[in-house]
C-alpha cells in the first residue's frame, strides 16, 4: 500500500509541474539585488527584469536591499519562499567569499539554501599602479620589485573580504611576496587615495579605473581575468606570468532552493535569451562587464568551484572578519 502511495503521489507530481510552469508565473515577480540602486547590478537586473515583464505579461519589481557586504539582501533571498515569486542577483563576494570569510556566523548558507539559476556576467579586475609610485610596468617587474622590498607596498581594497582583498593575497600566495593591505568601505572611497599615493596599487574593477587610466594618472599592468579582457585586448593577463591565476566579480540569478524545476528551467531559458541579444550584451560590455550566459548545471559548477579557490585564498591568508 505505501509503495502505491508513493507511486500515486509521484505521478501527481509529475502531471501537476508542467502545468506549474505555464500557469508561471500568476502575480508579481521581485528582483532581490543585494545593493544599493545605481550599480552594475541593479542596472543588469533592471534591464532583466524588464525582459522578464515584457515576457511573461506580469510586474517584476527591483527590491534594493544592500548592506552588510550584501549579507541582508542574500539572507532575505534564501529565507523567501520557494515558489519562483523572489529572484536574487548576488555576486562573487555574497555566494563564494562570505561562507568561508564569516563561517557559522553567517546567516545563510548558500549551498543549501539558493538555486542558481544563470550567470548574467562577469566583471573583470585589474591590477592598477600609482605611476609616480610604482615605476614597474610589467608584472614580472612588479614582482621583482616587491621581492625587493617586502611589507613596504601598499595595496587598497574595497574591504575586508572583497574580490579586491582577496585578489590581492592570491597575487601574494602565488608569488611568495608580501603587501600592506589597507582597506577602505568601497571602491569609491579607495580611489582617491590611490590616485593621490597614500597607497601604491590595487586590484579593482575596470569602470572605475578605466577612466583615469585614460588619462594616465593610472596604470593598468594586467587583467585579472583568464583571458585577456574584451575592454582591452592588449592588455596581458597576470596569468600570463602566474598560469591560473584569476580573480573576476561575477553575477548570476539565485532562487530559494526548493523552487521548482520547471520555474527554474523557464526562468533560465528566458534569462539566457535575453544574454544571447546582441543590444544586451552591448550594454553590458558599455558598463565594463562582459556578457554571461550560463545555465544552472554549469554556474553551479562555476559557484562551487570559485567557492573553493577563495577557502583556500582566505584560509591560507588567516583572514577573519567579525559581521558588519
Amino acid at each position: 500500500m505505501k509503495r502505491t502511495l508513493v507511486g500515486l503521489v509521484m505521478g501527481l507530481f509529475a502531471a501537476l509541474t508542467p502545468a506549474v510552469a505555464q500557469d508561471y508565473p500568476s502575480k508579481p515577480v521581485t528582483i532581490i539585488v543585494p545593493f544599493a540602486a545605481g550599480g552594475t547590478a541593479d542596472i543588469f537586473a533592471r534591464m532583466t527584469a524588464q525582459h522578464l515583464q515584457d515576457k511573461f505579461g506580469k510586474p517584476v519589481i527591483v527590491d534594493n536591499i544592500g548592506g552588510a557586504g550584501s549579507i541582508i539582501g542574500v539572507n532575505k533571498l534564501a529565507k523567501a519562499a520557494p515558489d519562483g515569486y523572489t529572484l536574487g542577483l548576488p555576486s562573487t563576494s555574497g555566494l563564494a567569499i562570505n561562507p568561508s570569510l564569516y563561517g557559522a556566523k553567517l546567516p545563510y548558507n548558500p549551498q543549501k539554501e539558493l538555486t542558481p539559476i544563470a550567470q548574467v556576467s562577469m566583471v573583470p579586475n585589474v591590477l592598477v599602479v600609482n605611476p609616480d609610485k610604482i615605476k614597474a610596468r610589467s608584472v614580472p617587474d612588479l614582482i621583482a620589485y616587491l621581492k625587493a622590498n617586502p611589507g613596504k607596498i601598499t595595496f587598497g581594497s574595497a574591504g575586508p573580504g572583497t574580490s579586491q582583498h582577496l585578489a590581492g593575497e592570491l597575487f601574494q600566495q602565488m608569488t611568495g611576496t608580501t603587501m600592506t593591505h589597507v582597506p577602505y568601505k568601497g571602491s569609491s572611497a579607495m580611489l582617491p587615495d590611490l590616485l593621490n599615493g597614500t597607497i601604491d596599487l590595487a586590484f579593482d574593477n575596470v569602470p572605475l579605473l578605466l577612466p583615469h587610466a585614460k588619462t594616465g594618472k593610472l596604470v593598468l599592468l594586467a587583467a585579472a581575468t583568464a583571458k585577456r579582457a574584451e575592454f582591452d585586448p592588449n592588455l596581458p593577463t597576470v596569468a600570463e606570468t602566474l598560469p591560473g591565476f584569476e580573480a573576476v566579480a561575477w553575477h548570476g540569478f539565485f532562487a530559494p532552493a526548493g523552487t521548482p524545476k520547471p520555474v527554474i528551467d523557464r526562468l533560465a531559458t528566458e534569462i539566457l535569451a535575453f544574454q544571447n541579444l546582441p543590444a544586451t550584451q552591448a550594454k553590458y560590455r558599455e558598463l565594463g562587464a562582459t556578457p554571461v550566459a550560463i545555465g544552472p548545471a554549469e554556474f553551479a559548477a562555476y559557484v562551487d568551484a570559485e567557492t573553493a579557490k577563495w577557502k583556500k585564498v582566505i584560509d591560507t591568508a588567516k583572514i577573519t572578519a567579525d559581521l558588519p
